[in-house]
């Protein structure tokens, strides 16, 4: 018979002992919580993913003009706009793409005016650089142009044309309206309210309130936030980086080549027909000249976008069409062009449809000097 040596279940000095010792281990667990509670819960990392804010700079100017961050209300309106452009990722990644594209047109213009680099940026606050973009308010283009003042500054609009969705038609008259306004107000960041809130309204605002500083001012919401929403466009595309936004030279959208022609159209042409006369498709014309609402070019005068190095075929083209030709055309002989008093490079690309870059190519132009007499080749 083989006995055991393991005490039996059922022995009360056993159970005795398990019941001490459960009561035991419950007891230490009650010190430890107490414990913890009491000098409250232990310090923990942050989660993944917490984000950080991005801070204003210490200073910042428009246009050579000094933003007042010293003045509490306008560091506020600064940061709201500046806070949700900057995170507003998707939308900042498509300004500097876009800024590839049309950028290099804006700073040649403006650089010619002798106005300030800065008013580049107001295209992007107007417009996001979406040509064919139209407000609620109706107005219309990169520069955001409503119809009346788009007339006023010779931007054609009607059934059949919108000459506010041509970027380069509607930037010259984006510079002078933004000329006058400066004139009138010695002030380029009265100038730009103005552009925003009409400059008849904004005399009187001044006259009234006996201010003449924008910063001072009390205006309509939409136009004092206009001018620190340029403000923080300006911030984060001088040094996107900066900001968080790493893009590549490669994935900036490259500047637009095109011969622009200066035409006369004695009857209606079909775009179609233009675009098998130039050995193109309708689409690409359709796109470079999105300012002719139809389908077609109405008769007049215009100024006709074609693929690079097409500018001489388009006079050709419009010849056998029958539909008119170049209003400069007596200027053009045999692929060259006879400069003459006054002329500049910018002028004659758009007589002949060459562009200036091509121009300096085709003649090794250094710079934009040319001179009255001076044979200039129009073809490679």
């Amino acid at each position: 018979m083989i006995r055991s040596y393991l005490p039996s279940l059922n022995s009360k000095p056993l159970l005795v002992f398990l019941l001490g010792a459960i009561a035991l281990l419950l007891a230490l667990n009650l010190v430890v919580v107490g414990l913890t509670s009491s000098t409250g819960p232990a310090e923990e990392s942050a989660p993944a993913g917490v984000l950080s804010d991005f801070p204003l700079p210490g200073s910042i100017s428009l246009c050579h003009e000094s933003i007042p961050l010293e003045n509490q209300r306008v560091l506020e309106m600064l940061d709201r706009e500046f806070t949700i452009a900057v995170w507003d990722r998707a939308q900042v990644f498509l300004w500097l793409k876009r800024a590839g594209r049309y950028f290099p047109y804006f700073e040649e213009k403006l650089y010619e005016a002798g106005m300030p680099d800065d008013l580049k940026y107001m295209a992007v606050a107007e417009s996001a650089l979406i040509t064919d973009i139209k407000s609620r308010k109706r107005a219309a283009g990169l520069w955001q142009f409503m119809s009346r003042t788009g007339r006023r500054y010779g931007l054609r609009k009607n059934r059949t044309i919108d000459e506010r969705l041509d970027f380069e038609q509607s930037t010259e008259a984006a510079i002078s309206y933004l000329t006058r306004l400066h004139d009138t107000f010695d002030n380029w960041t009265l100038a730009l309210a103005a552009y925003n809130c009409g400059d008849a309204f904004l005399k009187r605002e001044m006259k009234k309130q006996k201010v003449k500083d924008f910063y001072r001012l009390d205006l309509p919401l939409e136009t004092e936030r206009y001018i620190f929403r340029i403000a923080a466009v300006k911030i984060i595309m001088e040094n996107p980086q900066h900001y968080g936004f790493d893009l590549p030279p490669a994935q900036i959208y490259r500047r637009m080549w095109y011969d622009s022609v200066e035409v006369r159209i004695a009857q209606r042409l079909q775009l179609t027909e233009l675009a098998l006369a130039l050995d193109t498709d309708f689409k690409v014309l359709k796109e470079l000249n999105p300012q002719f609402r139809r389908n077609y070019v109405p008769k007049g005068n215009y100024k006709i976008k074609v693929p690079p190095g097409f500018g001489p075929k388009l006079h050709i083209a419009m010849q056998k069409l029958g539909k008119g030709g170049s209003r400069e055309k007596e200027k053009v002989s045999e692929g060259h062009y006879l400069v003459r008093k006054g002329d500049t490079l910018g002028h004659i690309a758009s007589r002949t449809g060459v562009s200036i870059a091509s121009l300096r190519r085709y003649n090794v132009i250094q710079g934009s000097t040319i001179w009255a007499g001076q044979k200039l080749r129009l073809t490679p």
